[in-house]
């Protein structure tokens, strides 16, 4: 197992410095800012990426999502979809060439969905989501403003199709190319959200995409422990299911306290799985791959980024890491 940091979405000195200051290994960046008018990500600037990582000492372990705006269409099933996925497969050879070896993705067209932050341990910050406020307060995040789903509604086996014709378009690519792709859980995991059908908000739309639509060695999941949290059942109990079947390409590690229509994030050991046992079965089953914070709580005078709350969180993944190797040292 090793530890990355990530969640932002530009390679500076100052953000580099700090993942070596942390000790983590690598980095992870999500929906990285490079230029993309053409609707795909160029060999030059990916490879730029992974070399700046390179000069710090860093692996550069993934990218998570491209902008929306390059591969909407396809999963709202509209006209345009197969230059889009045309352009997705090229972006899937280029982070290949470019020697990056994970593209996280997911299937929400309308985005991760907050409503107004809450209070957690010591007055810290924490995200959340309150169904019963929706309509009644601005929200923190969710409803992207995609033209195309003004006053529509996609039903759930619509959004299946359209995954199914993705995937099997891109899939034999990234077979080809060697690159491997992860799917992210829906945030909030609730059936629909704005009209907009959710299918990857239990373990059963994982087992469907990757056991039955498109299964294969190069596809599986970044399996994000707060999403499953979310979800109301055992998180860690999918987790074995999963990673024992060597699904899980990277994980997310956070927690909530709460589920489904109602929920708070919070610090690591506060919410519902026990973080120890989650660890321990990573190790179990042989998970050799790396781990990071995800969302984390916004400390008293903290930046805007939350460089406190990921040091914390970045901290305890990192001693709970080495505490668990030992343990099952032979």
């Amino acid at each position: 197992m090793r530890i990355a940091l990530g969640q932002f979405n530009e390679l500076t000195h100052e953000r580099l410095t700090f993942a070596k200051q942390l000790g983590v290994s690598g980095v992870q960046l999500n929906t990285p800012l490079l230029p993309g008018e053409q609707g795909y990500w160029e060999l030059r600037d990916l490879k730029r990426l992974r070399e700046r990582c390179d000069e710090y000492g860093l692996k550069l372990e993934a990218l998570e999502n491209v902008p929306r705006t390059f591969y909407h269409k396809a999963m709202l099933g509209l006209p345009g979809r197969d230059e889009q996925i045309e352009n997705y497969q090229k972006t899937v050879r280029n982070m290949a060439a470019a020697g990056i070896p994970v593209l996280g993705y997911n299937w929400m067209p309308n985005g991760v969905w907050r409503t107004p932050k809450a209070v957690g341990r010591g007055g810290v910050l924490v995200t959340a989501y309150d169904h019963d406020l929706i309509g009644e307060v601005p929200l923190e995040a969710g409803i992207e403003t995609l033209p195309e789903l003004a006053g529509r509604e996609i039903g759930r086996e619509e959004m299946w199709e359209n995954y199914r014709y993705f995937t099997s378009a891109v899939i034999p690519v990234v077979e080809e190319v060697g690159l491997k792709l992860a799917i992210h859980p829906d945030d909030p995991p609730l059936p629909t959200l704005g009209g907009v059908a959710r299918i990857f908000d239990s373990a059963d739309g994982f087992r469907r995409a990757l056991e039955e639509i498109a299964p294969s060695p190069n596809h599986g999941m970044e399996f994000c422990l707060g999403c499953f949290s979310e979800m109301g059942g055992d998180a860690v109990a999918d987790l074995r299911y999963f990673a024992e079947r060597g699904t899980v390409v990277y994980l997310h590690l956070r927690d909530v306290q709460g589920s489904g229509l109602k929920f708070q994030e919070c610090f690591l050991g506060e919410g519902n799985f026990d973080t120890v046992t989650a660890l321990c079965t990573l190790k179990e089953v042989g998970f050799d791959g790396f781990i990071i914070d995800d969302h984390v709580p916004h400390f008293i005078d903290d930046s805007d980024w939350n460089h406190r709350g990921h040091a914390h969180t970045t901290g305890y993944i990192l001693g709970m890491v080495e505490a668990v190797d030992k343990l099952y040292r032979p």
